[in-house]
């Protein structure tokens, strides 16, 4: 046998575990509280906080509330001290009529996290009303040969007060004939009998007038009475006995005025005015009779008011049969009420949050409660929303439901959402609910401004004046608000070269792009760059485009005659021989111009010549011809001027003075310009060579014959090319001239220029055309830009 003193521990053990865990299942069951009725407003009820084992700061920060069941405001939490207290004065009787115990039942709910503890208030009766009678006087009708011992059934005092505060006894004034007795019926009821105790004598005694007494329980009794008359008759010996003691009848609450609810019947096996029946409602109190009516000659209970299962359920009907000695009797009426499908469910939204961000996981968006107020399968519901949202319910405790995000919302495919919450019962037929809720999608920085174009190509024309508005590059951002307010700017160029920030100039708000300086075609025919748009969010999102910029050319240069050199110098002179035929190339004016495209076609034309229809000017390409043959009479100098005229709009021309010599071969000595005043022994020396050329023809006709064959072969290769002069020196920046095949001629020149430098004249010597494939400034500009 173990010791004494080491079981003790061992049993103290297991009693404190068991206690343990009786306090641990204890603490999942409602708690109850009490409190007596008519407690003034403010009165502590509880203190919640410790009950809940939370802080009193716990309290406010998880938004703790009290909600009662059918949303009244009997009860308040107290935040700042965690206590239960009373917001208004209760009435038991008010609230719960004749139910016993009268039982509040609410809830606690924190929001966060969700908890919902479950809570009950008992609210006390306290002893605040007398009994009353239904009526101030009962007038009975006792026959004479009533055998002591004869109960006469009276109607029982009303008392709103329940359990030991309801009426307890009866009590009658002191007379020589009757006493009351209680009985007690197996609902609890007590209802006062009247008992007589020796005969009556009608003769003796024609009436008597006694008091009765009700007397309630309470810890200072409450009292009250009604004047009993009785009237002492002759003798009916037979009483009405009704067919049932008590008639249980069930009737649905949707039953229409006027509806039969049960026929009670009584029997009186008197005859005469004995046995003639009279039924009555014997009523415990004026509220219960009014949904009833009672025929007092058929006994047909009918409707004269619509049932509500929800107010009452039941009815306890007492129906008195007297006949017309003055014997009655006395049955019951049980009436049930059958609940119908005629309450639709009810919602209550307990928090909503909107607006909610866009792109946040799953979010709580509402917390509300259901109910319905029928019973059974009336009672039972079922919640959904419509399919098409991002939205899902999720059920809580004690019928509360969460409404959630389904995942991230997106703003920009829809900022706002519709929800209709639909709450169906399953009674027959079913009914529903339904609530909308709205609930908006904040923005976002999460969209990028977008240009409307990846690129952009604007066209300026040269000599354009500052600040002169070129293009407009626009983007949209999708968000809203301050996060699509949407700043332009330039961006670094990536040729370090090009200095743009004194080209163009962009307005930050609305993307116009300016110039700020004159543009020049031939100094820059493009250029590129890249802008940048930047929204306003937090962090800014920004996208770019590239901008490019043609420059168009406008006519603004005028031709610029490369051949005959026109700087004011001593002029070179053409050489042609007399023996040239019609259409012999004299010269070619050469000239460009600064432009492109038509504004650099140029064509000539022949102005001034000192004889007309001599010589030629083709149009497009300022060749100089022989327009006939030349003869012995033609003038040895001539003088030509040329126009040279651009296509432009309005064109602009130059002009080029062209000099002549006729000369009868190319071994012919020096002949003098025509600007230049020949002097006397220079007209006679061109007199001696002519005079021995004429001599020594005869003498010299084989050596005439080869100079004629030598001056033909020369004379077809001039054709094609173009004499040679040297120029000491001049405006070009070294010894060839490169002449655009834009302009006058079909192809790209360059020509070798050469004027002798020994001679005090500057005689023009030759014009030598080169041919080497070299592309002209213009088009290594145009194949620049294409690539």
């Amino acid at each position: 046998m173990e010791p004494a003193g080491e079981r003790f521990p061992e049993q103290r053990q297991v009693l404190i575990l068991l206690l343990l865990v009786e306090l641990a299942l204890a603490g999942w069951e409602p708690r109850r509280y009490s409190v007596m009725e008519e407690t003034e407003r403010g009165s502590f009820v509880a203190n919640l906080a410790d009950d809940l084992g939370l802080e009193v700061r716990e309290l406010a920060a998880r938004g703790a509330r009290v909600v009662s069941e059918d949303n009244e405001r009997g009860l308040q939490l107290d935040l700042q001290t965690g206590q239960l207290i009373l917001n208004e004065k209760l009435d038991r009787e008010e609230l719960c009529g004749p139910t016993e115990p009268c039982i509040m039942n609410f809830q606690v709910l924190l929001k966060k996290p969700l908890e919902v503890f479950r809570a009950e208030l008992l609210v006390r009766d306290i002893n605040d009303h007398s009994p009353e009678f239904p009526e101030k006087e009962i007038t009975l009708k006792i026959p004479e040969i009533s055998s002591p011992g004869t109960v006469f059934p009276l109607k029982k005092a009303w008392d709103l007060d329940v359990g030991s505060n309801n009426v307890q006894n009866y009590s009658i004034s002191p007379n020589s004939h009757f006493h009351v007795s209680t009985r007690i019926q197996g609902d609890g009821r007590k209802y006062p009998e009247l008992v007589l105790d020796t005969e009556l004598d009608r003769e003796e005694q024609a009436e008597l007038r006694l008091t009765l007494t009700a007397l309630d329980g309470g810890s200072t009794p409450r009292s009250g009475t009604a004047q009993i008359l009785v009237l002492v008759l002759d003798a009916n010996d037979n009483a009405p006995v009704f067919a049932q003691a008590l008639y249980e009848v069930q009737v649905p609450e949707n039953s229409p005025i006027g509806s039969l609810v049960v026929k009670v019947s009584a029997r009186d096996l008197d005859t005469g005015t004995n046995g003639e029946i009279s039924y009555s409602l014997f009523y415990s109190s004026q509220a219960t009779s009014k949904p009833f009516e009672l025929s007092s000659i058929s006994g047909e209970i009918r409707l004269i008011k619509k049932l509500d299962f929800e107010t009452t359920s039941s009815y306890d009907l007492d129906i008195e049969a007297s006949d017309g000695g003055g014997l009655s009797g006395k049955c019951s009426v049980s009436v049930k009420v059958l609940d119908v499908n005629d309450n639709s469910p009810e919602l209550t939204i307990s928090s909503l949050t909107s607006p909610i961000p866009e792109n946040s996981p799953e979010t709580e968006v509402a917390l509300f409660r259901i109910r319905d107020r029928d019973s059974g399968e009336n009672g039972k519901m079922t919640c959904s929303i419509q399919d098409d949202v991002p939205f899902e319910l999720k059920p809580s405790v004690e019928n509360f439901y969460r409404l959630v995000t389904e995942g991230a919302l997106d703003r920009e495919t829809r900022a706002e959402y519709n929800i209709t919450i639909t709450v169906t019962d399953l009674g027959t037929p079913r009914l529903k609910t339904e609530h909308s809720i709205t609930v908006q999608v904040s923005d976002v920085n999460d969209n990028a401004p977008a240009f409307t174009q990846t690129s952009y190509t604007f066209f300026v024309r040269e000599n354009n004046s500052p600040a002169l508005h070129i293009g407009t590059v626009s983007a949209t951002d999708r968000d809203s608000g301050t996060n699509a307010q949407v700043t332009y700017s330039l961006l670094p160029p990536q040729d370090t070269h090009l200095a743009l920030a004194s080209l163009v100039s962009i307005n930050a708000d609305n993307g116009h792009l300016f110039a700020l300086r004159s543009l020049d075609y031939e100094a820059l025919q493009a250029f590129e760059f890249r802008v940048g748009a930047t929204d306003g969010g937090s962090p800014a999102l920004s996208s770019e485009a590239l901008v490019r910029v043609l420059v168009l050319d406008a006519n603004d240069n005028s031709p610029f005659v490369l051949y005959p050199l026109q700087n004011g110098s001593a002029p070179c002179t053409e050489l042609v021989p007399r023996a040239a035929e019609p259409g012999y190339l004299v010269t070619k004016v050469v000239a460009v111009d600064g432009d492109s495209g038509q504004n650099a076609w140029l064509s000539f034309q022949l102005l001034k010549a000192t004889e007309p229809g001599l010589f030629g000017v083709w149009a497009h390409n300022g060749e100089v011809r022989t327009a006939r043959l030349l003869s012995e009479r033609d003038a040895a100098k001539h003088r030509l001027l040329v126009l040279v005229k651009d296509n432009g709009e309005p064109p602009r021309s130059a002009t080029a003075t062209l000099h002549v010599l006729l000369v009868d071969g190319f071994s012919q000595p020096y002949l003098q310009l025509p600007e230049a005043a020949p002097a006397p022994a220079q007209a006679d020396s061109l007199t001696v060579y002519l005079v021995v050329a004429l001599a020594s023809v005869s003498s010299l006709f084989l050596f005439s014959v080869l100079l004629f064959v030598a001056v033909r072969l020369c004379r077809r290769s001039r054709a094609a090319s173009v004499g040679r002069c040297s120029v000491p020196e001049g405006p070009f920046p070294g010894h060839l001239v490169d002449v655009s095949g834009t302009g006058t001629l079909c192809q790209s020149y360059q020509y070798e220029v050469c004027l002798s430098g020994g001679s005090e004249s500057n005689e023009f010597k030759f014009l030598k055309p080169v041919f080497p494939n070299i592309l002209s400034q213009e088009s290594r500009r145009k194949s620049e830009f294409l690539e």
